[in-house]
């Protein structure tokens, strides 16, 4: 049965963040500023280039006594180099993997469950969230140095929400101990762990947030996507913004393979008369990703929705902005991994300045590293393209089927 969606509560600052050029350094002051503790998530932590400074900020935190914990996915950061394994081991801080990938590796569909938050929470008192793994913006481990930086973004928030990030990073945490106690045959200690990550379940819909700080009026709310509670909230906000559209919506995602409901969600909206614009990637990247998503190009260009492919580098954004005031930065994309698989977070922000600010970065890449998709052009794409087209398709749908669910 669906939860209800968190709703958005006023007592927040909410700063928007581009890229590592902005976020690390935002990252880093918070770490540096830190007196008692510092809990992390991430999907990739590389350790080239810039990503190193949260490294060292990670470090010189734990020599001053703030406790440290850290958790990355096993598919993502299959590995921390011996070096950084030493010095964060000497310095004291708890570093964990979730879903290590073992003996089959992906080919275990038990292994598809990823971590791909981006979460931090310092002191219990700021919050980060977005789509930026620390990963130099320049850098790709697969495809090594970048022409131009990553298009990416995530946000810096005080308020109520950041309780509620910092529970779900406890139960998180717990969570991983007890399955290490487990494997240890440490049964009292799972016990133990189990029954202190069910404390406080009340708040995941923020219900139990700490109260709205003075001074501080931005409307958000944290929306989360887990193994087995909330599996629908990130789509059925989406859904619910856009459905109640009337003048533009503008979302930029990185991998965009859509469900049934949110097609004719955005379809509907541009049927209506709501300019609809699309950002998405326009460089190859994964072969599921870049052909999966383009079977169902066609419907939304004969409904009049502008799509724009973005080139100067990777576009690794999962933002929108709708009618000037609703907005969103998270971890999602728009596909069966991120919306069925995949543990995510997402903050949803109802504030007219952030939003603005937002949509002005968005038209900024739409007008400056966007290509507009011609609906002849793309009817008259080559067969070949077709073909790898419906086996992405194909293949995605069959994975869907190994692990049970309905999607596209």
């Amino acid at each position: 049965m669906a939860q209800n969606l968190p709703v958005p509560r006023a007592g927040h600052q909410v700063q928007l963040l581009q890229g590592a050029q902005e976020y690390f350094p935002a990252l880093v002051e918070a770490i540096d500023s830190a007196s008692r503790e510092v809990r992390l998530e991430t999907y990739i932590f590389d350790f080239t280039d810039a990503s190193v400074d949260v490294a060292y900020a990670l470090e010189r935190a734990s020599r001053r006594g703030v406790s440290v914990m850290v958790v990355v996915d096993g598919y993502g950061t299959p590995s921390l180099p011996p070096a950084w394994r030493e010095r964060f081991l000497q310095v004291g801080i708890q570093w964990r993997v979730f879903a290590p990938l073992g003996t089959f590796g992906m080919l275990w569909p038990g292994n598809w469950s990823r971590m791909h938050r981006k979460l931090c929470v310092v002191d219990g008192e700021v919050a980060f969230c977005g789509g930026i793994n620390l990963l130099d913006d320049w850098h790709d481990p697969n495809h090594g140095a970048l022409q131009a930086p990553r298009f990416d973004f995530a946000v810096r928030v005080t308020g109520p929400l950041v309780a509620q990030a910092q529970e779900v990073m406890d139960r998180q945490w717990l969570r991983m101990q007890a399955a290490s106690d487990m494997r240890h045959a440490r049964l009292a200690g799972a016990l133990t762990s189990l029954r202190a990550a069910g404390i406080g379940m009340r708040g995941s819909h923020g219900n139990g947030a700490a109260p709205p700080v003075p001074g501080q009026s931005t409307r958000a709310a944290l929306v989360l996507r887990g193994a087995l509670k909330n599996r629908t909230s990130i789509e059925r906000a989406y859904r619910k913004a856009i459905g109640a559209a009337r003048s533009e919506i503008i979302i930029a995602n990185a991998y965009f393979v859509p469900g049934g409901k949110m097609r004719r969600a955005i379809i509907s909206a541009a049927q209506r008369g709501v300019t609809v614009k699309l950002l998405l990637q326009g460089r190859y990247e994964y072969f599921m990703q870049y052909y999966a998503a383009r079977p169902i190009y066609s419907a939304l260009l004969e409904a009049g929705v502008e799509i724009h492919e973005y080139s100067p580098s990777f576009l690794h954004a999962k933002v929108a902005v709708i009618d000037g005031h609703w907005a969103t930065v998270g971890s999602s994309n728009l596909d069966p991994l991120s919306l069925l698989l995949a543990r995510e977070a997402n903050v949803m922000v109802e504030d007219e300045a952030f939003a603005s600010q937002l949509r002005a970065r968005l038209m900024h890449a739409i007008e400056h590293g966007g290509r507009i998709m011609d609906p002849q052009e793309f009817s008259n794409r080559p067969m070949r393209q077709r073909v790898f087209e419906r086996v992405a398709l194909i293949v995605m749908r069959v994975l869907l089927l190994v692990q049970g669910k309905k999607y596209l």
